[in-house]
């Protein structure tokens, strides 16, 4: 008998969204300040009224923000992108991070591969992004996909290649081959022509990859409920002509092409990701058939100027209310009026639009007080400054600070053997001792003691005759057991540091001196992150467009990165196959938009119960950090029971915690997503464990 081959499944229909949204665009800033810097000077986005008009006037501004520790930019925007926390995304240490080797010996490598990278293919294949049972975190763009929605990502975290390395493990090398055509590129024009660029297609007919001859697989093997058969193009190159219509450049918000700083078509690298660059890439992406677009805008604190020699943008700090810091907010107003006017031009606006901006992280200024300019600006002394008595009152930059100059018999043991350490160069120092002893080894704590002593001249803070002043340099100290509450513990143990200090947010700690000395003010850098501090940690998110509501400024709700993933999923009604740790923010969706068992009765208490055991600026995080920091400076070599006695009542307390958090988180996704609603005595019971922990833990900080 002939037979006949069963017809193909019809492609899915070209994306199909919920509440009348037709695209998404999501930008995240890299430090881009709500509140002042200086109380007499304006913040960053007062003098950028078409983006903050836009989003107090059309929708929800959210002020009280909250990042993850550490709160780079690798960590903040993919918490924000996944929903997850850095210990199920990872980047527990970013933007780069040590690893132990096979012999106890840490080593170096960055947060930023793209998604599917390993540690280092040779001493440590596991997933960069790494999840629960050590797998591969799920990728943010595989509902979009599914849903028929091409997704583009500009410089945003790990989306696109994120390196032009063709050595094996390199991302280059990865995606293209360590042969190809790609990797024999000159290594600036690799960065131009494949980095920071990238759009994850769809299997829809109208999908950009469709008989796109440079499409290549878009595998994600560890993806809950399989991934396969789809495609994506990286890098400008490819992604340029795809949504020009064959041009080779895309134009920048002004209508003039984006290039390198040699001027070669394509990606400028991520300090030249300015806003009329990243806003021109999203715009001609969401009017050329790439509704769902993710970006990253360099921040504003540093002004980036092309080097067209070096082929690279050459960044220097600047001040609140210097010069060049205005010019370039000014000039980023002007991209955010060309944005919205040329998408409008487009029909794409709040009514069909769902638009999502927020920041990666709050940063701390290092720096004095500008003194006024005859044009109104205050001006910074940009000089290196290497005696810190000395230092002039407008001195700008960080105090680099070499640990290893400050620290006693840094490279001894108790019993005087040498033992060395690395540390994550940063405002808040991962420590790494070779050999990972234990948290209760003599070495660990002897160098938690040291650290713990550590004091400095601070330039930038001064008594009343205008002295600079000494001040300790360590703020807090968590060693592994308060990381799991701070949710910096990941499934790779080779990645555990064996203790981190959050530090004086005006010094930058370093394993290496600053022009001879062992601490200098260095102008070259100015704004520090990572850290403890609230104008650090304290961010801002912006939510416009079908289904949300109209509150302008709201300063009230709390609310952290992990809550923007779950709360676009809700709005557009896709969902996620894995448990996001963040809510979604019902305080942003009007009632048509809000998930019906999300509505009424005790949910936003438990909701704010929930963040605040949980989040890593919650008050349960904050309060055991003051205890850990207690534990970790006491005793002595002889003497170490403080230590041992609040270790224990913290590992007591984090293990409920994790229980009652997972419960709530669990309800809480369900609720959303699957319609079971939460009966209101349970929530309740829920909220009375949650205060229950809340004031143990603070009792805990508050113990003599």
């Amino acid at each position: 008998m002939r037979t006949t081959a069963a017809p193909s499944p019809p492609p899915p229909a070209p994306c199909t969204l919920a509440n009348g949204v037709k695209h998404v665009i999501y930008l995240q800033f890299d430090n881009v300040h709500y509140r002042r810097d200086n109380p007499n000077v304006a913040s960053d986005l007062e003098p950028m009224p078409h983006l903050l008009n836009f989003l107090t006037q059309n929708g929800t501004l959210f002020t009280n923000d909250h990042t993850i520790l550490i709160s780079h930019t690798a960590g903040g925007i993919l918490s924000s992108l996944t929903g997850l926390y850095p210990d199920r995304q990872g980047q527990t240490v970013s933007n780069s991070y040590d690893y132990f080797k096979a012999n106890g010996v840490p080593a170096f490598t960055s947060s930023f591969k793209y998604w599917t990278g390993s540690v280092d293919g040779t001493d440590d294949p596991l997933p960069n992004m790494i999840t629960d049972n050590q797998k591969t975190t799920p990728a943010p763009w595989v509902p979009w996909t599914r849903a028929g929605c091409d997704v583009g990502g500009v410089g945003t975290a790990n989306m696109e290649l994120e390196n032009n390395s063709i050595f094996p493990g390199g991302d280059i090398s990865n995606v293209f081959g360590s042969g190809s055509p790609e990797a024999g590129e000159s290594s600036a024009l690799r960065t131009t022509d494949f980095v920071g660029i990238a759009v994850h297609c769809s299997q829809a007919a109208t999908s950009v990859c469709q008989g796109n001859a440079h499409a290549k697989p878009d595998p994600l093997p560890d993806e809950p409920g399989g991934y396969s058969g789809f495609q994506a193009l990286f890098g400008a190159k490819y992604v340029d002509p795809a949504i020009t219509g064959g041009q080779a450049c895309v134009p920048n918000t002004a209508g003039q092409p984006v290039t390198d700083a040699a001027g070669n078509c394509g990606f400028p690298g991520f300090d030249g990701m300015l806003a009329t660059n990243t806003l021109g890439y999203v715009e001609q992406m969401q009017e050329n058939g790439v509704p769902v677009t993710y970006g990253y805008i360099s921040d504003v604190h540093d002004a980036h100027v092309a080097n067209p020699g070096g082929d690279f943008y050459q960044s220097s700090a600047t001040g609140p209310g210097e010069s060049a810091h205005d010019q370039q907010l000014a000039a980023y107003d002007q991209a955010f009026q060309q944005f919205f006017d040329n998408l409008k031009a487009h029909g794409i606006d709040q009514k069909n639009t769902l638009f999502v901006i927020t920041v990666d992280e709050g940063d701390h200024f290092a720096g004095g007080i500008g003194t006024p300019q005859p044009d109104g600006s205050l001006g910074y002394s940009h000089t290196t400054c290497t005696i810190l008595t000395s230092c002039p009152t407008n001195q700008i930059g960080e105090v680099d600070t070499n640990m290893n100059a400050l620290l006693p018999t840094a490279d001894q043991n108790v019993s005087g053997q040498t033992i060395k350490y690395d540390i994550h160069f940063d405002d808040a120092p991962a420590f790494y001792l070779t050999g990972d002893p234990s948290p209760t080894d003599p070495t660990t704590r002897r160098y938690e003691r040291d650290v713990a002593a550590l004091t400095s001249i601070d330039p930038y803070v001064r008594d009343d005759n205008g002295f600079p002043q000494a001040v300790n340099l360590a703020q807090r100290l968590a060693d592994p057991t308060e990381l799991k509450a701070l949710h910096m513990v990941n499934s790779d143990p080779k990645r555990t540091p064996s203790f981190v200090m959050f530090g004086n947010p005006d010094f930058y700690f370093q394993l290496s001196n600053c022009s001879g000395v062992a601490e200098c003010a260095s102008p070259g850098f100015a704004w520090n992150h990572g850290d403890i501090q609230d104008e650090i940690g304290n961010t801002w998110v912006g939510f416009v467009g079908p289904g949300i509501e109209h509150h302008g400024i709201d300063d009230k709700t709390w609310t952290d990165h992990t809550n923007v993933r779950p709360t676009i999923l809700a709005a557009v009604g896709l969902k996620d196959d894995y448990e996001t740790d963040g809510r979604v923010l019902v305080e942003a969706l009007s009632g048509d938009s809000q998930p019906k068992a999300l509505n009424g009765g005790k949910i936003q208490d438990l909701g704010d119960a929930y963040e605040q055991i949980n989040a890593p600026f919650g008050e349960f995080a904050q309060d055991t950090l003051v205890a850990s920091t207690r534990a970790l400076e006491s005793g002595t070599p002889t003497d170490d029971s403080t230590f041992t006695s609040i270790e224990s009542s913290l590992s007591s307390l984090i293990s409920q915690r994790d229980a009652l958090a997972g419960q709530i988180k669990d309800a809480l996704y369900h609720a959303a997503f699957d319609n079971q609603r939460i009966d209101d005595h349970t929530a309740e019971g829920w909220i009375d464990q949650a205060n229950a922990l809340l004031s143990q833990a603070q009792s805990l900080a508050a113990a003599p």
